[in-house]
């Protein structure tokens, strides 16, 4: 009967179990808008969301690439909407000004609040 009596003892002073907090709901991964998921199209998209145009060899030279490298890219990122590219003449010089379109800003939002969730359930997980 001791045996009992100190088994219920120490059983009640075993401290309770501390609540577990559901893990956040974390974004899929697979969710990412893989267009701009790119890091080409990424660094194209996030240079002109910082300035109003920016003319090809502007563009080339900032991010870094070579011409067929940016015309490849940008075509892409053209087709799907996000930035538009407008060709003129300054004298007998062709020039290509590139901007970024209402739904290519959406679309970097968007991205950016994706990315930004995965950020804050990683660090939900390691703390």
């Amino acid at each position: 009967m001791a045996a009992r009596h100190n088994t219920a003892r120490k059983r009640d002073q075993i401290p309770a179990r501390q609540a577990v907090r559901p893990a956040p709901q974390a974004p899929r991964p697979s969710a990412l808008d893989r267009l701009i998921h790119d890091r080409t199209r990424l660094a194209i998209v996030s240079a002109l969301a910082a300035t109003a145009s920016l003319s090809f060899t502007e563009l080339k030279s900032l991010i870094g690439l070579s011409d067929g490298n940016l015309s490849v890219h940008a075509r892409k990122l053209e087709e799907a909407g996000y930035i538009s590219c407008t060709k003129s003449f300054e004298g007998r010089t062709p020039r290509s000004e590139f901007t970024l379109t209402p739904a290519g800003r959406v679309a970097l939002n968007r991205y950016l609040d994706h990315m930004e969730a995965l950020i804050r359930a990683a660090r939900a997980l390691t703390t």
